[in-house]
């Protein structure tokens, strides 16, 4: 107790607990502000109640006693914010020789830990130069690190920690993985377990018992964070090459995981990095041995466009990737392709998809985005819309696999695709008339009234019409009905009723202008006295292959293709090339199953009886 207050207190002027907290304030000790932060007392007058404090931005400072008592608090000596009052250069020295030491001496005047915030303010600036100290964090982080003394947070808005003991790195370590139940922070600190193998060379047991907690995670985690599941049993598998500490084999392994698994596998793993959805598509062949090109074929519609790449890679290191680019490309001739798959495709058409990169990707593109705007719920397609205009080689490479009227067909189709607005279909349209200048009259205008002209059968017209009837006369009307029943449901923004019937009246107001459009072009016809002398529209064709097998089909109308019947519409690719050829003559046409295209000679030409 400080002499003058102890005569105070002998006196019987002040009891022992005032006395006790004024010679907290006594001239030389230290004191923290809210205000002004640490100070050191000057001097003080008991008589006069006042107190005069030396400041880090104002010395002198003159202070009410009844107020520094209550409202400041004590500092001790040693603590980092009064050394700064008097020490700075011995702070500034240590911050260059023991970064390590400085931090720690941070913290445990802060109770151990702080805010990154908080931490950085007290260093920058009075310690370190403002200009120096990103440069000095950075390296300091890296040794702070390595030392395990102190846990920097991955996140800024966590603390930053001094440990409190003797643990070794090894046994850090472990802390580290034990002390969280996020999955994604246990994968991050079993990742630097990886790195900081040789801390375990000494105590393999304590591998051992990582395992054994890995398990407990993982099995837990199955059902509902299988994707963290099994990137936990890939870093600790990486852990074990690394140690060459074996994994008990009572112990689930990620060739078990996949079997068991297997529907799920695909969709679970979507948000790992490239590096480890290759690491689990590489254990299919182990998986399932000689099935792994089935199995691995099966999922990869549900991989995604960045699952889709490592796949690919997979099959192309084991000799396998003719057997994917048939998959595909069977895919696309039906349709049934997703749109991530589609993106991959464009991604890699003059890589590893150059093969399946064909004429039939646009229509397929196209019918993605259709299917998916008519469609109940959230958009799927977005980011593949929105390649076909980040891409701007993109639609150029597509219409220059496709002859002039494939180019034509896929220009018109795109012009009256619902998913784009007026501004966008000029801008695409743009780059197929720089690939493609006969499509301009698309866009123009212009197009001669022949090469506009659809002709088409008399059913299929009545078809059509009759579609358009049924548009106008009830399917429209009853879809304003429900617009309005779903906007008296109330929140718009909430209803989903009223989204999907919003939809639904884009949808067929798309097809009502399509009709009406295709009507006005359409030409009936019955297709008699067509002349025979060489395939024209309406004339049945008999084609023999090199095997002396035959085929028959009939080359009908834009709007008749039946594949059941054998009919197949002018416009298609089939009718296109087999147009004006005559007998004798050979045509290549493509085999719907295998994609590859075969020979065949023209042997008779009829006419089409209705």
């Amino acid at each position: 107790m400080h002499p003058e207050v102890e005569k105070l207190v002998e006196a019987g002027r002040i009891n022992a607990a005032v006395g006790k907290r004024l010679s907290e304030v006594a001239p030389g000790s230290f004191l923290l502000s809210k205000s002004w932060g640490a100070g050191k007392v000057v001097s003080w007058s008991l008589r006069d109640k006042m107190v005069v404090v030396d400041f880090a931005e104002k010395t002198g400072q003159e202070m009410d006693l009844q107020f520094v008592l209550q409202k400041t608090e004590p500092l001790q000596p040693d603590d980092f914010r009064a050394r700064k009052l008097e020490q700075m250069e011995e702070l500034r020295s240590l911050a260059s020789s023991d970064p390590i030491e400085l931090a720690a001496h941070v913290l445990s005047s802060h109770g151990n830990s702080m805010t990154l915030d908080a931490f950085e303010k007290e260093l920058n600036g009075p310690v370190i130069p403002a200009a120096d100290f990103k440069k000095w964090w950075d390296n300091a982080k890296k040794i702070i690190t390595a030392s395990k003394r102190i846990v920097i947070p991955v996140r800024r808005t966590e603390l930053i920690t001094l440990r409190s003991g003797s643990q070794t790195p090894a046994q850090v370590l472990l802390t580290d993985f034990e002390s969280t139940r996020d999955l994604k922070l246990k994968a991050k600190f079993l990742e630097a377990i990886a790195k900081e193998i040789q801390h375990f060379a000494s105590n393999p047991d304590d591998l051992l018992a990582l395992y054994a907690s890995i398990e407990v995670n993982c099995r837990a985690a199955m059902k509902l964070n299988l994707g963290n599941a099994i990137e936990l049993l890939l870093i600790r598998d990486q852990i074990a090459a690394a140690s060459q500490i074996a994994i008990p084999a009572e112990l689930m392994k990620l060739p078990d995981v996949i079997r068991s698994e297997y529907n799920r596998v695909s969709g679970e793993i979507a948000g790992l990095s490239a590096a480890r959805q290759r690491e689990v598509y590489d254990a299919f062949p182990t998986a399932f041995g000689d099935v792994w090109v089935e199995k691995l074929m099966g999922i990869v519609e549900k991989a995604g466009a960045r699952g889709m790449g490592e796949i690919a890679k997979i099959f192309d290191s084991r000799d396998e990737l003719g057997a994917l680019e048939d998959y595909l490309r069977r895919a696309i001739t039906r349709r049934s392709l997703g749109h991530e798959a589609l993106m991959w495709i464009c991604r890699e058409r003059k890589e590893m998809a150059a093969n399946v990169f064909t004429a039939d990707v646009g229509a397929a593109i196209l019918n993605q985005l259709e299917s998916d705007f008519i469609a109940d719920g959230a958009r799927k397609t977005q980011r593949l819309q929105a390649m076909l205009g980040e891409d701007k080689e993109l639609l150029g490479d597509m219409v220059s696999l496709m002859d002039n009227n494939e180019a034509r067909n896929f220009g018109r189709r795109l012009m009256e695709c619902p998913c784009f607005n007026e501004l966008d279909k000029k801008s695409l349209m743009a780059r197929i008339i720089k690939a493609r200048p006969e499509t301009e009259t698309l866009v123009s205008g212009e197009e001669k009234a022949k090469d506009d002209e659809l002709l088409v059968s008399w059913a299929s017209l009545e078809a059509r019409r009759a579609e358009l009837d049924e548009l106008v006369s009830k399917r429209i009307p009853q879809n304003r009905e429900d617009v309005k029943i779903a906007r008296s449901y109330g929140d718009l923004r909430e209803n989903f009723e009223y989204k999907s019937a919003k939809d639904m009246e884009k949808y067929l107001g798309s097809r009502r202008r399509e009709l009406e459009k295709e009507i006005a072009r359409a030409r009936g016809t019955d297709f008699k006295g067509v002349d025979t002398s060489s395939i024209n529209i309406g004339t049945i064709v008999t084609l023999t292959n090199a095997k002396g097998e035959t085929y028959t089909t009939s080359v009908l109308g834009a709007w008749d293709s039946a594949p059941d019947k054998n009919w197949v519409s002018y416009l298609s690719e089939a009718g296109a090339g087999l147009l004006y050829k005559k007998i004798g003559e050979t045509v290549e046409l493509r085999d719907q199953q295998t994609e590859q295209k075969v020979q065949w000679t023209v042997t008779a030409i009829t006419a089409f009886v209705p």
